[in-house]
């Protein structure tokens, strides 16, 4: 198969963990092209999400490795797999790739927990809602790429429907309920959205208030995106030149910390639900 020009973060993932796995075990990447019967250039490939792995070799590098933890094992070789193409493959060339990777990794998630200071999630997002964002972009955005955007953001919400949708746990403080993105009768339909949608068996809603005080990661975004294996899970962060992610050990045990510590400020689901109808009511 030939090298892929632009791997997805999901693609790169995978090769990162196979370099991990190989410099813990101080494994060079010579005496791994021996072992899998290629040329150096190609471990390196490999490594970078270039090139693809096969199964067979995957599991020769582990046993090379001294890898003896089958889950994540089997895991990496679940990664290794061709899947059916993704919905958000279509939108491919229009949007950018992380965007088109958030959605991939939504996909393959097992549970999602999420942190929003100043906006609403997007996965809970009304498209009128959504659409007030597309506009405040600066650059303006020419409306042929707001209709794509609001299309794919419309999409990616779909991850949370159905009997095998993942656990969506999400933290929205106070400040994004009282944003009127899109005037008052836009923000008050967005409002009575996410207390519909948290009702749903596999969505938590928690409101962190103003009364609460101060947090870690104050003003941040984060997606929390947990893996078959708690080795595989990303942090998504959002920043002003688009999202960074995230996965190293001690990077995941930050933002893990971060969110445990928001969930326990934040009120419980039911009266997060009652503050967010009082704002409601009040617009």
């Amino acid at each position: 198969m030939p090298p892929r020009t632009a791997p997805t973060e999901r693609q790169k993932r995978l090769g990162a963990e196979l370099r991990r796995m190989r410099l813990a075990a101080d494994v060079t990447a010579e005496s791994a092209a021996g072992l899998l019967g290629i040329d150096r250039p190609k471990v390196s490939a490999i490594e970078q999400g270039i090139r693809t792995i096969s199964e067979e070799r995957l599991r020769s590098l582990a046993c090379h490795c001294d890898c003896a933890d089958g889950e994540y094992v089997d895991a990496l070789v679940a990664m290794t797999r061709p899947r059916k193409r993704g919905w958000w493959e279509r939108y491919r060339g229009s949007l950018s790739a992380p965007v088109l990777d958030i959605a991939e990794l939504e996909a393959h998630a097992t549970r999602m927990r999420c942190a929003h200071s100043v906006h609403v999630p997007g996965l809970l997002q009304t498209s009128d809602h959504a659409l007030a964002l597309f506009r405040l972009v600066l650059p303006a955005l020419p409306e042929h790429e707001i209709a794509l955007r609001l299309a794919h953001r419309l999409e990616r919400q779909q991850v949370l429907d159905g009997d095998s949708a993942p656990e969506y746990v999400t933290v929205v403080h106070e400040a994004a309920l009282r944003m009127q993105f899109g005037g008052p009768k836009v923000a008050r339909a967005q409002l009575e959205h996410l207390n519909r949608s948290s009702e749903r068996s596999n969505i938590v809603l928690r409101v962190l208030t103003f009364e609460a005080g101060g947090f870690p990661g104050a003003g941040q975004t984060v997606n929390y995106l947990e893996g078959p294996v708690p080795r595989l899970d990303t942090a998504q962060v959002d920043s002003t030149h688009g999202p960074d992610f995230l996965h190293t050990e001690a990077q995941l045990a930050k933002y893990r910390a971060q969110l445990d510590w928001m969930e326990r400020l934040s009120l419980s689901p039911e009266a997060s639900r009652d503050f967010i109808h009082s704002l409601a009511r009040q617009l």
